[in-house]
């Protein structure tokens, strides 16, 4: 038995051993090998390989034989002469395009084929390639990895990685032949939201070009930026006609007022409202595509790859080039919730009257497991018509249902609030006044120990637009119980209008 138990030991011992030997890294391991490679710099061991010649004399060219004889480390993914065959004549004859096409195979530091996840490498041509498995790197395979070298590491690949255009720069180049791409470029011109007036100036500080766009675009500034080469995305662009469709759609719950008549604002915000739920934060490869994704809108897109015209990769993400997304209006036009105890100001009382709550809910809805709920209540404040205010932006032009919760189990009095709805104000001296009354809805009674959501009413939007001034208002009484208030959660439903 102690034999057989000794004779487990050791073979559990080699298991171990080959177990590390397989996991190490090759670049960290590279003392050990005997390879000559290793007292030469990375440029002097890629002139070695005759396999990837070609490649080394456009080292020599653009002088990036001499970034790979200095001192940092570097990895280089050096195509086959056979690949490099294959090469557009017009990046090898301009100077600025062969230049970035060499640096694209070149990143600082050293990537060994042997890694314990998948990576994103930026090049030196500010480019980042996705790095996959042991042997695939922006699509293309490397044939043999873990060439090393005094300074660094290359690996030798079944073809070029010439430099792709990120999302943006492919939108872009599609102006004037898709009218979506021409929309979100007209974004540049057109700020959706009053703060991107700001990044105008600062970017015509910063300059034109990558920055500016970024700056100044309200997709890219509120959306995605999809000229970050950092991440991935991706973005459906969709072709004329369902584009069209999926806008008009939309018109009628973006009903905008402009003084100038040369802009269609409807339109604007109607495309803006459609195609801000068509972009991703993530590479999601054709196999990859689910049958629908949620937006981080809280849109829900059904993805009909039927509808799929064309997938073009690039360098930070993936496009796909679609008929149409149709999105149904019922996904497209969110409830808005507006929690009770986000209040914004409050007016008429003390700051000591507000008390925010986060109890167990041992209500029925949640019976056997009470869940944790978050409020907001209002007591003693010595005053009457105590108001708590709340706003809630880009609310379409549309008719809402309007729900609360509101939990009334601190007192044993009802609970008597209001709900006022309204898109501005102003101050006349020290007196705040509603200048924009959308709805005022009559007191409601909230009974002791109800925790189920109640129906208020409902208020009609003729033009999309904010409202800054939601007030739940606590009875015109001065007696403590008498002017309290409570609540758990606004809700505003949109409905959808009938089709004329």
């Amino acid at each position: 038995m102690i034999s057989l138990k000794n004779n487990y030991k050791r073979l559990f011992a080699g298991v171990l051993a080959l177990a590390v030997i397989s996991c190490s890294n090759p670049w960290d391991d590279r003392e050990n090998n005997d390879d000559a490679n290793l007292s030469v710099t990375l440029t002097e061991a890629i002139s070695n390989s005759s396999e990837i010649s070609q490649f080394a004399a456009l080292l020599k060219e653009t002088g990036y034989d001499k970034v790979l004889a200095a001192s940092k480390t570097y990895t280089v993914f050096a195509p086959t002469n056979a690949a490099m065959a294959e090469v557009d004549t017009a990046i090898l004859d301009d100077a600025d395009a062969l230049k970035q096409f060499v640096a694209n195979h070149i990143a600082l530091t050293a990537y060994s084929s042997v890694r314990s996840e998948d990576v994103r490498v930026r090049m030196l041509s500010n480019k980042y390639l996705d790095f996959e498995g042991t042997s695939d790197i922006d699509g293309a395979t490397i044939i043999t990895a873990d060439h090393y070298a005094a300074n660094g590491v290359f690996h030798i690949i079944d073809h070029a990685l010439t430099p792709k255009l990120n999302i943006w720069e492919y939108v872009n180049s599609q102006a004037g032949t898709s009218a979506m791409a021409d929309y979100l470029l007209s974004l540049k011109e057109f700020s959706i939201y009053e703060s991107d007036i700001d990044a105008k100036a600062l970017s015509e500080e910063e300059g034109a070009g990558y920055r500016a766009d970024s700056l100044t675009n309200s997709y890219l500034k509120n959306v995605y930026n999809l000229n970050n080469e950092r991440n991935n995305y991706t973005l459906f662009l969709m072709k004329d006609a369902g584009y069209s469709t999926e806008v008009n759609k939309m018109k009628p719950y973006t009903i905008k007022v402009s003084n100038d008549v040369t802009v269609d604002s409807t339109a604007i915000y109607a495309g803006y409202f459609t195609l801000r739920d068509l972009a991703f934060a993530k590479k999601y490869k054709k196999s990859e595509l689910p049958a629908s994704l949620v937006s981080q809108f809280g849109v829900e897109v059904p993805i009909d790859q039927t509808k799929i015209v064309e997938e073009i990769h690039l360098s930070n993400g993936i496009v796909y080039i679609m008929d149409q997304v149709e999105v149904p209006l019922s996904s497209r036009l969110l409830t808005r919730q507006i929690e009770g105890e986000k209040n914004i100001s409050f007016i008429n009382g003390p700051r000591s009257a507000i008390k925010y709550r986060d109890k167990k809910d041992n209500s029925l809805a949640f019976y056997p497991e009470p869940t944790l709920f978050y409020d907001v209540i209002v007591t003693n404040p010595g005053t009457g018509r105590f108001m708590l205010d709340y706003n809630a932006k880009d609310l379409y032009s549309t008719t809402y249902k309007v729900y609360w919760r509101a939990i009334n189990d601190f007192q044993t009095n009802v609970i008597n609030q209001s709900l006022r709805v309204a898109g501005k104000f102003k101050f006349e001296g020290d007196t705040r006044t509603v200048s924009d009354l959308v709805e005022h809805f009559d007191p409601v009674a909230v009974q002791p120990n109800v925790y189920t959501e109640v129906y208020i009413g409902e208020f009609t939007l003729d033009t999309a637009r904010n409202l800054d001034l939601i007030s739940l208002i606590a009875a015109d009484n001065t007696t403590n119980g008498n002017n309290s208030l409570t609540l758990d959660y606004l809700k505003f439903v949109p409905q959808v209008k009938p089709i004329p």
